[in-house]
């Protein structure tokens, strides 16, 4: 986790503590948390994979939600499901046939 510096800032002008800043005679100072833009960055992409992760499981989840198997059709109906949840784990993609499992 990185650390998160609390500094002072100006909502009028932006000075930022003892920077020098020309004031406009607005001048109120409030408390913002600031972090390394380095620290920054990671924790973002670190975000959007988890958010990629997510979505990937959230189709397998929709497709489990929203479909119902033929009465003849429930081991292959489970099989492809199966195939694509394997594929949301490991990351990869299923190739769709286009034709109905028998």
């Amino acid at each position: 986790m990185p650390e998160i510096l609390d500094i002072w800032q100006c909502i009028g002008c932006g000075r930022i503590e003892e920077v020098p800043q020309t004031c406009i005679g607005v001048c109120r100072t409030v408390k913002r948390p600031l972090v390394d833009l380095d620290d920054f960055r990671a924790l973002s992409a670190e975000l959007d994979a988890a958010r990629a992760l997510a979505e990937r499981y959230a189709l397998v989840l929709r497709l489990i939600a929203a479909s119902t198997p033929r009465a003849d059709a429930c081991p292959a109906h489970w099989r492809a499901l199966q195939l694509r949840a394997r594929a949301a784990l490991a990351g990869t993609a299923v190739q769709d046939t286009g034709v109905p499992a028998r």
